[in-house]
């Protein structure tokens, strides 16, 4: 992506724009948390914890405030991508929070009450994979050197 200003060229680097489709994508997994049939058990949505029954894609357990968890997410990831140094740290921080999240669905059992948030095996799965890809993507994109988008004509 490239923003003309005043002849000049405002370029995204990779991390930018890593941060910015992250974002976007937790958004979209936000709201449609909410949707009904894309949600299954839409009805046993509740607050928080495991007696929360919904399940996003008929695979991911949810709640309100995990779907809220990632609306926020998906704004901070679109937020972030205006500089590359907050965009590497949306992805690198990012990253651990959610390696940090795959150790809690290992460690605390699903059926607990210390399961607020709630998780379950497809959830753990789900958030290792984003951990290790968010911060490999962060610390890939570590340089500004790595731009993309068109300069202008001078």
């Amino acid at each position: 992506m490239s923003y003309p200003i005043s002849g000049k060229s405002l370029r995204r680097t990779n991390a930018q724009r890593a941060s910015f489709y992250f974002g976007f994508v937790f958004l979209l997994i936000g709201v449609l948390g909410f949707v009904p049939g894309i949600t299954g058990n839409y009805e046993a949505l509740y607050f928080s914890g495991h007696t929360s029954e919904a399940v996003l894609l008929g695979v991911f357990q949810v709640s309100i405030l995990h779907n809220v968890v990632h609306l926020l997410f998906g704004f901070l990831g679109l937020l972030m991508a205006r500089t590359h140094s907050a965009a590497r740290t949306y992805l690198i921080g990012g990253g651990i929070i959610y390696l940090l999240l795959f150790i809690f669905g290992l460690v605390v059992p699903h059926d607990s009450t210390g399961n607020f948030v709630p998780v379950n095996t497809a959830d753990n799965w789900l958030h290792l994979i984003l951990g290790v890809v968010m911060v490999g993507l962060g610390l890939l994109f570590g340089t500004r050197s790595a731009t993309t988008g068109r300069t202008s004509p001078a």
